[in-house]
Order: C-alpha cells, then structure tokens, then sequence
C-alpha cells in the first residue's frame, strides 16, 4: 500500500461495499453509482451508518479509480463498477474479506470476523483468522492493528488502517464481547439483516429496470 495515500471513510466504505456485493448479490455486479450508493447507506451491518450522497459517493469513485483500486465497465447504458482491491493491495481473497469487514463494521474480533465472513469467505476455524490478521499486521506498512482489550472483555479487537492510524484507545470502551452462543444468535440477526437489506436493493433495481423498460413491476 506504499504508494497508495490513506483512504477517507467513504472512500473505504465504497470500496468494501464493491467487494461485499460481489459476493452477496453477484447479479447485480458490478454495481451502478445507485447501488453503491444504496450499500454505503444500509443501516444494516454497518458502523457507522453513514448518509452519503450519490454525487460524493462519485467523488470517491474518481479517487478510487485514480488509486486503480476499482475500474468502470463499459456495454451498459448505466455506469457500473467493479473492484481491483486484492491486486491493488497485494492481498488474497481471505485477507481481503477481514479488510472489508473491519471497513464495513469497525473493530471486531477474530470470532466476530469469522461470523461476519461467511459470505465473503468461509475460515475454517478462529485461528485461521488470527493468522491472517497477523499477516496483515505484520505487512509494511501495515494493514490492521491489534486494540487494546477493553476492560472485562475477553477478547481484543482489531481494526483497519487503510484509513490512517487509529489510536490504541479509540474503542477501549465498548461492551465486552458475547459469548459463544450470543455470538450464534448475533450472527442468525445479521443474516437476517443482510439479507432484508438484499432484498431491498433487489426490488429497487426491478423496479428500476421496470420503469427504463416502461413495464409494470
């Protein structure tokens, strides 16, 4: 990442939005600006949620292309865009999907990252995760820092820092993190949500396409 600058949080945010969407709605990638913009926005599986707009969303887009992080894709009456993230960043496809959860949803711990992945992709257990995320902090410079584990949490958690530095501190007073079977029904509630949030941005784009098409949806 030597010669990339630091990303702004919108900027991170579309560029995780482009890699989760390739592998929770393949379909619809790669994505127009009003995807994108609907998938920064989901109050869903996001932190912070933010409310961008489509014109700063395009912003971004201009900076991450000028970054070769993503590309246009021409053929198409409506602009789309895909990703170059794993090439860009020299990572594979497992490390990039920690990157694109710690950019979608803050800090997590490796079991948290584990749940969260499923998706994008499937560790086979925690350690497999912390020895990516050891990869990643090892890099130079590197890509993730370890926190400092707050106090009574069983875990620390770790962030991204293709944002710039993030102080030791910053996070050090959340709520310790849930216990296993917690954990199982946080992930069963964030499924779900994903999946609603899907569902959603599906049925805008039918009826988008309905309406260029001038049929009913």
């Amino acid at each position: 990442m030597s010669t990339l600058r630091d990303l702004t949080p919108l900027e991170a945010r579309v560029l995780a939005v482009l890699v989760e969407k390739e592998h929770t709605v393949p379909d619809s990638y790669p994505l127009s600006v009003n995807a994108l913009t609907l998938g920064c926005n989901q109050k869903t599986a996001r932190d912070p949620v933010m409310n961008a707009s489509e014109s700063e969303v395009l912003q971004a887009l201009d900076e991450l292309k000028a970054m070769h992080l993503i590309n246009t894709v021409s053929g198409s009456r409506v602009v789309r865009f895909e990703h170059n993230a794993a090439r860009v960043l020299g990572v594979p496809g497992a490390a990039l999907a920690i990157l694109t959860l710690l950019m979608l949803r803050g800090p997590l711990t490796a079991a948290e990252l584990r749940l969260y992945t499923e998706r994008l992709h499937r560790f086979a257990d925690i350690s497999s995760v912390e020895g990516f995320l050891d990869e990643l902090a090892t890099r130079e410079p590197p890509y993730v820092i370890k926190l400092a584990r707050a106090p009574g949490a069983r875990e620390s958690r770790w962030a991204h820092l293709l944002s710039g530095p993030v102080a030791q501190d910053a996070y050090s007073g959340g709520a310790a993190p849930a216990l296993p079977r917690e954990q199982e029904i946080e992930a069963l509630r964030a499924e779900q949500q994903r999946l609603r949030a899907e569902v959603e941005a599906l049925t805008a784009l039918v009826h988008r396409m309905a309406a260029e098409l001038g049929i009913a949806a």
